[in-house]
């Protein structure tokens, strides 16, 4: 599915350019690609070059396609990354989320090739997820349901994710497997112990519905027994009708809503209208898509633990 998404102003893409990559590790630069010597990996956005430069360390060179503070639906391969993938090692990509991406990719040479979305499972989902089935049921809504990409935002289909690209990276680089399998069961750790402190930061809350602007956040909502009520469904580049903003303005009163959640990339126009319109505060809740100055941390871990903290204030937790 084609999920195109709102830029963010050119202004704002000026300026975090400027800021450069000091949001991404040493090991992970958007300059050239193969031949540095080590072990050189394509990642399509942030959270696959996150997972490569964790598993990876000091024997992997990160290359990312998509620049930070870009919104990475949008992007569009240019000729010198579509050869930056022919002189690579390996490419890491999420299949179905960035179409240019795929393009290239099923068209590069490349011997090794990982698609993030085959190493665990995907669901269909709406403007509506998580919750009771009575309501899973009306979750037809406005926006048609597709395959939900936003798998990191789930911890433990992350952590499935990290140890299927250990294996390709061991695969295609066994000098290295014993570095690779040792840092992935590292990361697989944090990534269960942040799965414990979600577990444990949301179970007890006065509310289990939150607002977002659009449906990234039903792993984890479907993860930690919450309804995601999203405004524009998987396609935040369209507009909800009135009939669907009176029925979250009823359904805000109905479960004790009180925050509406926007993003960093993309414009928070609707969120706040949305939240005026029906006396609610707003907030930031991150898909983590790309780290940037207005981003709350500055690596995975950081902005997942900025985003539990807003989830408990908006729920309400114990």
């Amino acid at each position: 599915m084609n999920i195109r998404r709102r830029l963010i102003p050119g202004a704002a893409v000026t300026a975090v350019t400027a800021l450069g990559l000091g949001a991404l590790s040493a090991c992970s630069s958007t300059s050239a690609a193969g031949n540095t010597g080590k072990f050189d990996v394509v990642a399509s956005f942030y959270p696959m070059a996150f997972l490569a430069e964790q598993i990876g360390g000091s024997h992997v060179h990160v290359t990312s396609l998509t620049q930070p503070g870009q919104e990475p639906h949008d992007l569009e391969i240019s000729a010198r990354q579509t050869a930056q993938l022919q002189e690579s090692d390996a490419v890491l990509y999420l299949k179905n989320l960035q179409p240019s991406v795929d393009d290239a990719v099923a068209q590069s040479e490349i011997k090794t090739k990982i698609d993030a979305a085959s190493l665990t499972t995907l669901e269909d989902h709406g403007n509506e997820v998580g919750g009771h089935a009575a309501r899973q049921d009306t979750q037809q809504g406005e926006e048609s349901a597709g395959k939900d990409p936003h798998i990191w935002l789930d911890p433990v289909r992350y952590a499935q994710v990290a140890q299927g690209v250990a294996k390709a990276f061991e695969k295609a680089d066994p000098g290295h497997a014993a570095d690779y399998a040792k840092s992935t069961a590292a990361l697989v750790k944090r990534l269960d112990d942040l799965d414990k402190q979600y577990a444990a930061g949301l179970k007890d809350t006065k509310s289990k519905v939150f607002i977002t602007t659009h449906a990234a956040f039903g792993y984890l909502a479907e993860r930690y027994g919450l309804t995601e009520e999203a405004i524009n469904g998987l396609d935040p580049e369209s507009e909800p009708s009135a009939a669907r903003v009176r029925a979250l303005e009823s359904m805000a009163k109905a479960d004790g809503v009180s925050t509406v959640f926007y993003e960093t990339l993309v414009s928070d126009k609707t969120a706040k209208t949305v939240a005026k319109d029906a006396n609610l505060k707003t907030d930031v809740l991150d898909p983590i898509e790309g780290i940037t100055a207005k981003s709350r941390g500055s690596d995975y871990f950081q902005v997942m633990q900025s985003n539990l903290k807003a989830l408990r204030t908006a729920l309400g937790a114990r």
